[in-house]
């Protein structure tokens, strides 16, 4: 039986790392900017893509892990901030929709592959049962900069479902429609619904959309009030990466 490809993408080395922790050996290599993993998950070939933070940056990597490794589908993951009481920090949602939000606007994103989301969700609650976190089906809100949470509830189309906010997925459903590669995806919550953020993105990277030190500690020495945010949201991301890891880890066993 002829081995499947899987290719994988995500934003940030600490939705990363955690995952590549427990797989083991990888070949680790650079390719048009971009940071790329290559091995063996079972009888899977998995190629998996940084991408760095950002929408434009998402789809250019969806693009360089299409042509690199001609996946058969593609998994997208990464953390998530709730919208609305529910989902809580380390809670693993399942996208049934894609939402990009832009201007006020709620705009439906195709790619995802329904089929293919059953059974992501199905393999994942069986493999996790017992984790201490909840697996939750809800609805993907890609915006294009950080934006305050109550506002967004206050747009969010009726009867939308565990919605969470992020800043990537529309970019990568809208590459896996064009390329017509069948897409899944799923985030661990990181941060909670009344967790109001209190910077900008580009308070803290550089051009490429990717966490600069230099930048973080001047926003801190302009800001001295986000030190216990970005505390707390280190220890929230910590738990969410584990969630996460293992999450992906039993998606990847369970893709038939």
């Amino acid at each position: 039986m002829p081995e499947k490809t899987i290719g994988l993408i995500a934003a940030m080395p600490e939705e990363i790392l955690p995952f590549i922790r427990r797989i083991g050996p990888v070949k680790r290599e650079k390719l048009a900017g971009f940071t790329i993993y290559q091995f063996h998950a079972g009888n899977k070939n998995v190629c998996l893509i940084e991408s760095g933070i950002g929408i434009t940056r998402a789809a250019q990597a969806t693009r360089v892990v299409i042509d690199t490794a001609a996946p058969d589908v593609l998994l997208n993951f990464g953390f998530g901030g709730a919208i609305l009481p529910g989902p809580t920090v380390g809670d693993v949602v399942v996208a049934e929709q894609v939402l990009l939000f832009k201007e006020r606007l709620f705009a439906h994103q195709g790619g995802l592959a329904m089929n293919l989301t059953g059974e992501l969700a199905a393999a994942i609650e069986n493999k996790c049962q017992g984790s201490g976190f909840h697996i939750l089906h809800g609805a993907f809100i890609t915006t294009g900069e950080i934006v305050g949470k109550r506002m967004l509830a206050g747009y969010l189309p009726a009867g939308t479902t565990n919605p969470l906010v992020e800043m990537e997925t529309s970019g990568i459903a809208r590459v896996a429609h064009e390329r017509q590669v069948p897409l899944v995806a799923l985030r661990a919550i990181s941060d909670d619904a009344d967790e109001e953020l209190g910077f900008s993105i580009t308070d803290f990277t550089d051009r490429k959309m990717r966490v600069s030190i230099g930048k973080v500690l001047w926003a801190l020495l302009r800001k001295p009030r986000l030190l216990p945010q970005l505390i707390r949201l280190g220890r929230n991301s910590r738990c969410a990466g584990e969630n996460l890891a293992e999450a992906v880890l039993a998606a990847l066993e369970g893709f038939s």
